[in-house]
């Protein structure tokens, strides 16, 4: 890709701080897939960053505010060079961009310079501001806690690492974890073996690996212990040494369940911990482990931890809206609960007078 032009355009004067440029790109079998359906892409792009986009022939102009034209094309570069790594560029692709090219959320990257996690299925790039934060951790700490809502790819990128470090021969095995804690129902006495009674908790992390790896490898892996998923119930009284551990849905642990996970940690194992403190599954009164961690470890040496946001949502748009509109009534609740504080105490003060 080439850049043709960087003049200002007729309707935008210099004092305005209007830009115009026009990109040309070099392949005219990925353009169509640069574009969208129906230039479906570039309406995309054109609606979020607040720029005029158009295409002619193998050229794309962009005008508009100077430093939203210098985001557009960073997107632009960015997707492009995707097409070129032979990888996809679909709506979550252009959602993803447009999330981490806004200088007004997180100006510390362009879009060309992300980090990326390789595996041998492909690179795994990050798709939201947080995802940035979260993949460098991943990359700098031995012990990372990922806390945020659903659909923030907290145990799908804790995963791409553990098998990319798999691959690279830096562990010699993964552990992946969950506390068998049911959300909200009572499934009763499961049938089969101790496998087919846990594998139902288990199943997100199975999903995930087999994005990563080829069917046969992961049961190549599984057979061979290279890749161990278990309840947390497990590992007691275990060493992890030279290896990958993942504590998925932490928020359903125990505070002694957690000290118990934490404290496996051998030579030469890293450990990423992933939960959501807004969906506590554990009965009334039970203190969750997650919780207690935050309070007793946040600021320890060698300890990243990365909070997501409803911002960092990479599901379905809707989802995003439904974790928004739970954040906003969780906050409505508590402003109210802190005016019926201070109301009594109001009282109190005036009773003792």
């Amino acid at each position: 890709m080439t850049l043709v032009s960087a003049l200002p355009t007729p309707p935008l004067s210099p004092a305005s701080g209007g830009k115009a440029i026009t990109l040309q790109f070099n392949d005219n079998m990925l353009l169509p897939l640069l574009l969208g359906d129906h230039d479906r892409h570039l309406a995309r792009i054109e609606q979020a960053i607040g720029v005029r986009l158009s295409c002619r022939g193998n050229r794309v102009a962009i005008a508009g505010d100077a430093a939203r034209v210098d985001l557009a094309q960073g997107m632009l570069q960015g997707l492009w060079r995707r097409l070129e790594r032979g990888e996809s560029v679909g709506r979550p692709e252009i959602e993803a961009a447009i999330k981490l090219a806004d200088a007004e959320i997180d100006p510390r990257l362009p879009f060309t310079d992300l980090p990326a996690i390789r595996t041998r299925r492909g690179a795994v790039g990050p798709r939201s501001p947080g995802q940035t934060t979260y993949m460098e951790a991943l990359a700098a700490h031995e012990m990372v806690f990922g806390i945020g809502p659903a659909g923030t790819g907290k145990t799908y990128l804790a995963v791409a690492q553990a098998v990319a470090m798999l691959q690279a021969g830096k562990v010699d095995r993964i552990v992946l974890s969950r506390p068998a804690v049911e959300a909200g129902e009572r499934l009763g006495f499961l049938p089969g073996d101790m496998k087919e009674k846990v594998d139902p908790y288990l199943r997100p992390l199975y999903d995930a690996l087999h994005d990563m790896m080829p069917a046969d490898q992961v049961t190549r892996r599984m057979t061979s212990g290279e890749i161990e998923v278990a309840p947390l119930a497990f590992m007691r009284g275990r060493t992890l040494a030279h290896c990958y551990a993942i504590l998925d849905e932490a928020q359903n642990t125990t505070a002694a369940q957690m000290k118990m996970f934490l404290t496996r940690m051998g030579e030469g194992t890293r450990m990423v911990v992933t939960g959501d403190l807004t969906q506590i599954d554990l009965p009334n009164g039970v203190r969750s482990g997650l919780r207690d961690a935050m309070e007793t470890l946040e600021g320890v040496q060698g300890i990243g931890v990365v909070r997501f946001t409803s911002r960092d949502v990479v599901r379905h748009p809707m989802v995003q809206r439904i974790v928004e509109a739970y954040e906003q009534r969780a906050a409505a609740e508590g402003d109210t609960r802190r005016e019926a504080r201070r109301f009594n105490e109001q009282v109190d003060g005036t009773r003792g007078q």
